[in-house]
């Protein structure tokens, strides 16, 4: 019973990394991504303050000793990646968004063995190699005349960007995650980045004067707020704990499907045979990196 309520969960978790995609899509039409990424973080400090506030004030003398780790987290896994990926969904399909996020472990993987010097096996750069096939097909629609002429989708540029952010905040965690009180440093890294986003406000100031406050775009702004941010990481955490994280992350693997359905569901996108290609050799490469990181 305990692993079904974990399966649950896992699924639970990449339904709601799907749906930051998918209902990002739309909203991003009408709220520049800043002022999204700090509306978004201002409701998730606030669902998390409560306990937050708690595990903080018992560990203030490790958040102030530990400041760096804290500072380099917000920057990496919430302002840059955050800007990164819904400035991408002005210019992209929340397809190709979702097919180029679930290649993210395979980046973090590169980013260990240059910057961690990591050993890595001959299996495993099948699996990179893969993966990295996939966003390529994506990135260039399978057009030598892309890749010749540079003429990429600025959407997918930033995807691949928010992805590398991604991959800096995934080691960050790995070093320093495991030292502080779940809720406390959520808490800390949300008003953390929110002060990093607050200058940054100016520079979309004309739009956010011109924003239509329509309840879709509430709701969709709400969503954003409290499933992706919060309820996703507390479902996760519990995977994890019940499966472990290389059987845990496994089921991110189902962030593409997902958000592959949701976006010709509710946004009218169509998949393509080189999307779902795309899709096959992304999630086949992360798989096998996980297997190999799984064995080690």
């Amino acid at each position: 019973m305990t692993s079904l309520k974990a399966y649950i969960l896992l699924m639970l978790t990449a339904l709601f990394y799907a749906g930051n995609l998918v209902v990002g899509k739309p909203v991003t039409s009408e709220i520049p991504p800043i002022f999204l990424s700090f509306i978004r973080y201002i409701i998730s400090l606030l669902v998390v303050l409560p306990i937050g506030l708690r595990e903080f004030n018992q560990h203030r003398s490790l958040f102030v000793k530990e400041w760096k780790a804290i500072i380099g987290l917000s920057v990496t896994g919430i302002v840059l990646f955050n800007i990164f990926v819904y400035t991408a969904l002005q210019y992209t399909s929340a397809i190709n968004a979702g097919i180029m996020e679930a290649s993210t472990p395979v980046f973090t993987l590169l980013l260990s063995i240059i910057l961690l010097k990591e050993s890595v096996q001959r299996r495993q750069f099948i699996g990179i190699a893969s993966s990295l096939i996939g966003v390529v097909l994506i990135v260039t629609k399978g057009s030598l005349a892309i890749i010749t002429g540079l003429e990429f989708n600025r959407g997918d540029i930033f995807m691949l960007a928010a992805m590398i952010s991604w991959s800096f905040y995934s080691i960050l965690i790995r070093q320093h995650m495991w030292k502080f009180p779940a809720y406390g440093v959520l808490m800390a890294l949300f008003i953390v980045s929110l002060v990093l986003f607050t200058p940054m406000l100016a520079l979309e100031w004309d739009q956010i004067k011109t924003i239509s406050w329509s309840p879709s775009i509430i709701a969709g702004v709400l969503y954003l707020g409290i499933f992706p941010s919060l309820l996703a990481l507390i479902a996760f955490n519990i995977g994890v704990r019940e499966l472990g994280p290389t059987r845990a992350s496994v089921f991110l693997n189902l962030v593409p499907v997902f958000t592959l359905i949701g976006a010709v569901v509710f946004l009218n996108e169509k998949a393509t045979w080189l999307q779902i290609a795309g899709t096959a050799l992304v999630i086949s490469g992360v798989w096998i990196t996980n297997k190999m990181q799984s064995k080690k």
